[in-house]
């Protein structure tokens, strides 16, 4: 037994940590011993919510803590945006809470959390009133409980009734205004009672009609829905975040959620945000139909899912979850259950809400599987910014059709706070259902003479000792120039494709540092035939193909040949804003801080990177070599529209083409079109070439959208 430590909750519970650690909060988790202690009582209480009843000479020192507890983590998810617990552990606090104050109502009083929604309100932005609260949804694992839930409504209605089914969005619930058909203000969620005003930021999403179509709407009503980021949009963010050594997102909800509170809407024009809507409210509805409502809201220029379904009983329900549940890795966005809903809305008032949630609807939450492995090791990668990250090797295992050897640990922080020791067993999920992620440790099972695992304090590649800045999560190697990992990862990154698009194989550049003939970027155009066919299973054919290459990559545009210096938060737009504003490479080298934060977009911490990085001996040495070898450092300007043969027409382009797709895309946007990511009912065309995906290819035939082959598109711009 392990008695609470604050002298205010002295009773005493089981020592249990189950595996409840979720997302980490990249910088500062904790901010306080408080937090630090409020974080721990949470594994032991949740306990509490799998076994007996508390006892009524406990219930009043747990309830305390657990409002404590609850609070703790509301303000993690909604206002910090970085979950430490899972959701369905969080509920489970929720539920202990709710039990205890309905065997002791006595105990319930009108601060508990049970009695409110979280808040998401955030500094920065002016608050707003919700005309009609909004409420969150209750939460239900269990068809045992959905089932209950309709027979509830049964004896309470009397009389038969539809459900609406929807595939519940993981990202941010947004309520939004429109007056005559124009967007008046969007507010989040906030305490349901008030938000935050982020008009501003909501006005750059595309999928928002600013204007309705139609005039067959109400004169004055609100429409709700949640603001996303899909997987696709998710994971191209993250490369460029790794590409300028910034901390990735945790996950698309977290980043929809810290994209929305950003105060500055140009940035946030550049984030792949989406938004479906799912239920209106005003006095002017003139339909009772929840699901009807929906379908004329899609004709007014809303974004509605196309998987709602109108269902007739629970066990059309039942289907409708069941058929999700499989199905719904297929989705281009992460959705954690399906939202059930009463669809007349007379009988939505009938029916009436409780303090925290609608009695007429719930969420039903998918569960995330879970498998149990032998953690074998922890290694340590270094990346080409110096960035250590852990790595879990583990016993391998089947999870999501997939065997999982490897998961990351992602810093120092998570590996204290799971506790892990050698040979622990250990409880793995795919965040994302992607990634391979530990989320706790079965204690149980643990030797006690296992050894602890403790974060390395020097490069596992040139022991040089590591540094950790007070605001970042990460540790890193400050050997950048001579730490092999931290080289190589810069050649590489160099010779990428959308850098100097140099044809070296990861082998190739491995083969090439081990032998001492590329140490730096500008070696490579030393290389010679001789040097590259010496090679172990190269000849003379691979070294003149990759000597070709080299001699092309001559010809890359100079915005490509900043992006490809590796300058720490350097990306590929940063890059091209550089180029534009500069000219050449001696007036970015010899620009100062003051200048560089002159250029649009350019803020404190890329200038001071820029800067800093033209300071360096050995990089002005690379810079002059790389002169000497006929690389690209002026600006050219972006090739005129050679015709308005596409104007204004959208296209899509998907699949594998005789050129490369950027190419394909050029020549769209030369002769006047647009490109796209997804298709719409917007878009004009689908270029599809071999092994398009199917996805995009069923969505143009539903919605009409004419398929073109790649030589019918050459022949309309011919």
């Amino acid at each position: 037994m392990l008695g609470l430590q604050n002298p205010a909750y002295s009773f005493a519970i089981p020592e249990v940590r189950p595996p409840v650690l979720f997302y980490f909060k990249i910088l500062n988790m904790y901010h306080s011993e408080e937090e630090k202690y409020l974080n721990k009582k949470t594994h032991e209480l949740l306990q509490l919510a799998n076994n007996k009843p508390v006892k009524k000479e406990l219930a009043e020192a747990i309830i305390e803590l657990l409002k404590k507890i609850i609070i703790f983590h509301e303000y993690k998810y909604y206002v910090e945006n970085f979950p430490v617990i899972e959701d369905t552990d969080f509920d489970k606090l929720e539920q202990l809470l709710r039990n205890i104050e309905k065997t002791w109502p006595e105990l319930l009083t009108s601060d508990s959390p049970t009695q409110r929604v979280g808040k998401d309100i955030s500094t920065g932005f002016t608050q707003v009133r919700h005309r009609n609260m909004m409420l969150s949804l209750s939460n239900t694992y269990s068809k045992e409980e959905l089932f209950e839930f309709d027979q509830r409504l049964k004896k309470l209605f009397g009389s038969p009734f539809s459900y609406v089914c929807e595939l519940k969005f993981d990202g941010v619930a947004i309520s939004i205004t429109y007056q005559h058909g124009k967007f008046i203000h969007a507010i989040t969620r906030g305490d349901g009672v008030q938000g935050d005003n982020v008009s501003n930021n909501v006005k750059t999403i595309r999928s928002i009609p600013l204007q309705l179509k139609g005039n067959d709407f109400p004169a004055d009503f609100d429409i709700r829905g949640e603001i996303i980021m899909t997987r696709a949009g998710f994971n191209k963010l993250n490369k460029e975040r790794k590409e300028l050594g910034e901390t990735e997102f945790a996950n698309p909800r977290n980043s929809a959620s810290g994209t929305l509170k950003i105060l500055d809407p140009q940035l946030v024009a550049k984030r792949p945000l989406d938004c479906y809507f799912y239920y209106l409210t005003g006095n002017d509805l003139k339909i009772d139909s929840h699901y009807e409502n929906l379908q004329q809201a899609k004709k007014w220029g809303f974004k509605i899912s196309e998987h709602i379904r109108l269902c007739q009983s629970i066990d059309d329900v039942f289907e409708y979850l069941e058929y999700w549940e499989k199905n719904r890795k297929t989705l281009p966005f992460d959705t954690d259950g399906v939202v059930i809903k009463v669809d007349s809305l007379n009988m939505q008032k009938k029916a009436g809400f409780t303090a925290k949630s609608p009695r007429w609807a719930t969420a039903f939450k998918f569960k995330t599987e879970r498998v149990k492995t032998r953690l074998l090791s922890v290694s340590y990668q270094v990346g080409r910014t110096g960035a250590i990250t852990p790595v879990a090797n583990l016993e391998p295992v089947l999870l999501g059709g997939t065997t999982v050897k490897r998961a990351s640990l992602h810093n120092a922080d998570q590996i204290e706070i799971l506790d892990l020791h050698l040979n622990d067993m250990v409880f793995v999920e795919k965040g994302g259902e992607i990634i391979p992620k530990i989320v706790g440790v079965n204690f149980e099972n643990r030797d006690n003479k296992a050894e602890k695992i403790v974060f390395i304090d020097k490069c596992p590649e040139c022991n040089s000792d590591l540094v950790r800045k007070d605001e970042e999560a990460n540790h890193y190697c400050p050997n950048e120039d001579g730490c092999p990992p931290q080289i190589k990862g810069k050649i590489l990154h160099f010779i990428g494709r959308k850098t100097m698009n140099i044809a070296f194989a990861d082998a190739t550049v491995d083969l090439l540092y081990e032998k001492g003939l590329v140490k730096n970027v500008a070696d490579i155009y030393l290389l010679t035939e001789k040097d590259i066919s010496q090679l172990e299973r190269y000849g003379e054919k691979s070294a003149k193909n990759i000597l070709t290459s080299i001699n092309e990559s001559r010809k890359v545009a100079f915005e490509n040949v900043i992006f490809a210096l590796g300058i720490r938060y350097v990306g590929e737009t940063v890059a091209k804003t550089l180029a534009r504003q500069f000219i050449n490479i001696d007036n970015l080298a010899n620009a100062s801080v003051e200048q560089l934060k002159e250029a649009e977009e350019i803020g404190d911490r890329i200038a001071e990177s820029v800067f800093s990085w033209f300071r360096k001996k050995e990089n002005i040495a690379i810079i002059s070599a790389l002169k000497n070898a006929g690389l690209q450092f002026n600006y050219i300007q972006e090739e005129k529209i050679k015709s308005n043969k596409l104007e204004g027409k959208t296209f899509v382009v998907s699949g594998i083409f005789s050129v490369s797709r950027d190419d394909i895309k050029h020549l769209i946007e030369i002769h006047g079109g647009k490109n796209t990511g997804s298709v719409t009912g917007k878009t004009d065309y689908l270029l599809a070439g071999e092994n398009m995906g199917p996805s995009k290819l069923a969505t143009a035939e539903k919605l009409g959208v004419k398929i073109l082959s790649e030589d019918e598109f050459y022949l309309m711009i011919n």
